[in-house]
């Protein structure tokens, strides 16, 4: 069973004249490489006790090479001889030494020795495999070819163990030319044995006994007849295969006397005397270290006695400066009075900063709310403008007046979402979605902008992310929203990529990378820190780009509450490129999505409570495009009144009116056992009102400004639930 470590020992000593920095060393390395050339000659204990002696000797002088160099030839010849156990402790410590060193070659034999012990020895193969490739890597760092294909040929073997013979017979096709052409006898046998094994298991009979005894020529003619006990193993797995049971008897007989040629028992209890001597010798070592260390601690105790005598006088310093500390005690003591008292005002202060704060948000969300409701009449009005005057469908002060109001809106909008992620008032809110679909839904939501701009946007989604997930649909829409129409500005007559992939699975989560990548006009590398900083805009020169500098503030802060973060990359006039990665749930089972509620056959009867008349006419109209029928009240008292004397499939409720508002007046008709469904259209923030407005009865909320799609799928939802019920 000859291993291929045997070239690695001659291997490790033909490199060490490479290194020549004392007569000593010098002296140790020709015993190593005496030592080599006895194991050459298969004179063992020769060679175990020069490889000894120069480890000893190599311990002295403290030189980690020739130390691992040592440990290595020991365990080398404890592997020749099937003793594992004692080889990988040896090589173990060659390992450890190897790697206190930069020597890449050193590191690549104890690797592969390693490797061959594990394998060979069929202790751990896929530990031997491990150390196999990790020999590889440094053969290939320093470009070892001979060292590459020796290492090659053991992986191929080794994976023919573990039967996974495709693996195996890749790494015999890249080595196979270069045994071919090279005059390396040994390496050609072991290529026709491992050759022979492969097409033993193939089932291709006559051409493995072809190289198996290709084999044994090849070891008779070169001298090498000790290695053919490797081909006698092969030739017996061989034929009880094939079911010659008496060829395989043959080969087992030659196999037995083989082995006790190469391995008598006498040699075997030699090694392992001389394995204790190697740790007797091991510990002489760490002993004579020990009394060189006693030594030093000698001349410590001395320079001691000459520090005592210091330390006496830094002593006296010291009561001195006890003396002053007492005195600067006094003072602090007096520092702390007035620091105790500007921690008071610092609390006080602190107190009126949230009090500072909750004005701010008081304030916000009124601002809000005051804004909100008359851009809702002027959006309204100019949708109402242009419906019933299709000529003025382009006019550029009607389009104007549309444009700003709509921007007014999202400023509004930003800012509330900024001061709630400030206050910690967002969190997400998890639910079923196809994530294809929604990708798909914003591409085309965002179609006019890139028609604008003259740009191609495309997606690239991949097929592997499954079809239902679990997360927060609507802060990723918010996300990819803000992303894409901000790539699609800054980008003329180019191209924008969606690109989603699956990064990676752990359990039930999927980790889902998002790209958005442009080819506009970039971002300098000094501006790339500032863009997530709230209200910046950026000078970019070719274009009026318009925005409240809080989109990517929103976006980061949305991503982290994803648990994630986003990364930019960018180059002027190249373009740029967005990543980040969520990980979602996977909706087991056959999830399905609800669809959207279907709109009325019949004509609605909706009622109205709006005490501002403009914001009447808008609603008015939104519900008259659909067919249905409206009645318009003022105020709270009006609506009970009406409700008790018509009947109505949905009730359209402004919250903030006077003398009752729009809580009060819900719960009054709730009070009369009225079951018409109640919509809230508010424009306060949806957090703020939604526990009170169902407190009240209220069915649903929307704000507005809103679409009338998200209006009447609110209707046609509530009226449904009621039926239902």
């Amino acid at each position: 069973m000859k291993r291929f470590i045997t070239t690695l020992f001659l291997l490790a000593f033909s490199f060490l004249y490479s290194q020549n920095p004392s007569l000593e060393r010098k002296s140790i390395e020709k015993e190593i490489i005496k030592a080599g050339v006895h194991y050459r000659n298969d004179e063992f204990e020769k060679s175990l006790e020069l490889s000894k002696d120069a480890l000893v000797r190599s311990f002295k002088i403290k030189d980690s090479y020739l130390i691992a160099n040592s440990y290595n030839s020991i365990g080398v010849i404890y592997d020749e001889f099937s003793q594992a156990k004692r080889a990988i402790e040896f090589y173990d410590k060659a390992l450890q030494y190897a790697n206190k060193t930069d020597n890449d070659s050193l590191k690549n034999w104890v690797y592969s020795n390693l490797g061959s012990a594990y394998y060979y020895n069929k202790i751990d193969i896929k530990k031997g495999i491990a150390y196999y490739k990790k020999s590889l890597f440094f053969a290939e760092k320093i470009k070892d070819s001979s060292q590459i294909a020796y290492t090659k040929l053991n992986l191929a073997n080794a994976y023919f163990t573990f039967e996974d013979y495709d693996t195996g017979y890749k790494y015999l096709s890249d080595i196979r030319p270069y045994f071919e052409t090279k005059s390396d006898d040994e390496g050609r046998f072991y290529l026709l044995n491992s050759l022979g094994v492969y097409y033993s298991n193939e089932k291709q009979q006559k051409l493995a006994e072809d190289f198996f005894f290709k084999a044994l020529a090849l070891s008779k003619d070169a001298g090498m007849e000790g290695l053919s006990i490797n081909v006698y193993e092969k030739l017996v797995e061989h034929y009880k295969k094939f079911n010659q049971p008496e060829k395989a008897e043959l080969y087992g007989e030659k196999l037995k006397q083989m082995n006790k040629i190469l391995y008598p028992e006498e040699k075997l209890k030699s090694l392992e005397t001389h394995a204790i001597q190697i740790e007797l010798d091991e510990y002489k070592s760490q002993f004579e270290r020990i009394e060189v260390e006693n030594a030093s601690q000698q001349q410590k105790i001395s320079i001691t006695k000459t520090v005592s005598l210091l330390m006496f006088v830094i002593l006296i310093v010291t009561l001195l400066f006890l003396y002053i500390f007492y005195k600067s005690n006094k003072a602090r003591q007096k520092l702390n009075a007035e620091l105790t008292k500007a921690n008071e005002e610092l609390l006080l202060a602190n107190r009126k900063a949230e009090e500072m704060s909750n004005i701010k948000t008081q304030f916000v969300s009124t601002v809000s709310h005051e804004l909100r409701t008359p851009l809702y009449g002027v959006i309204g009005i100019a949708s109402i403008i242009i419906e019933e005057h299709k000529e003025l469908i382009n006019n550029n002060h009607l389009n104007s007046l549309r444009f700003s109001a709509r921007y007014l809106l999202a400023l509004v909008n930003d800012i509330l979402q900024l001061n709630k992620m400030e206050e910690n008032k967002i969190v997400l809110i998890n639910g079923v979605f196809n994530l294809e679909e929604e990708i798909n839904t914003i591409k085309n939501s965002l179609h006019f902008i890139a028609d604008g701009n003259e740009n191609t946007l495309s997606i690239e989604f991949d097929a592997r992310i499954p079809k239902y997930l679990i997360g927060d649909e609507l802060r990723l829409s918010q996300i990819l929203m803000n992303l894409i129409s901000n790539a699609l500005k800054f980008t003329v007559k180019g191209e924008v990529k969606i690109i989603v992939k699956l990064d990676r699975v752990e359990g039930t989560t999927y980790f889902i990378t998002f790209m958005v990548q442009d080819n506009g006009v970039g971002i300098t590398k000094e501006n790339q820190s500032k863009i997530f900083e709230k209200f910046v805009q950026l000078e970019r020169k070719g274009g009026d780009y318009q925005g409240t500098g809080l989109g990517l503030p929103i976006v980061k802060r949305l991503i982290e509450l994803f648990q994630s973060k986003i990364e930019v990359e960018s180059k002027e006039n190249i373009g740029t490129k967005f990543t980040f990665t969520i990980g979602f749930e996977l909706a087991e089972g056959e999830t399905k999505i609800p669809e959207p509620q279907q709109e009325s056959d019949s004509s609605l009867s909706i009622l109205v409570v709006e005490d501002n008349k403009i914001n009447q006419l808008v609603t008015q109209k939104v519900i008259e495009r659909k067919k249905h029928v409206s009645k318009m009240v003022d105020n709270g008292h009006d609506a009970i009144d009406l409700v008790q004397k018509e009947h109505f499939d949905a009730i359209l409720m402004d919250i903030n009116m006077p003398v009752i508002d729009g809580y009060e007046t819900a719960t009054m008709i709730r009070n009369l056992g009225i079951k018409t469904p109640i919509i809230a259209l508010t424009a306060f923030d949806r957090n703020e009102v939604l526990k009170k407005a169902s407190d009240a009865g209220i069915d649903d909320v929307v704000i507005k400004p809103f679409n009338p799609s998200e209006l009447f799928e609110s209707i046609y939802n509530c009226i449904n639930r009621r039926k239902e019920q």
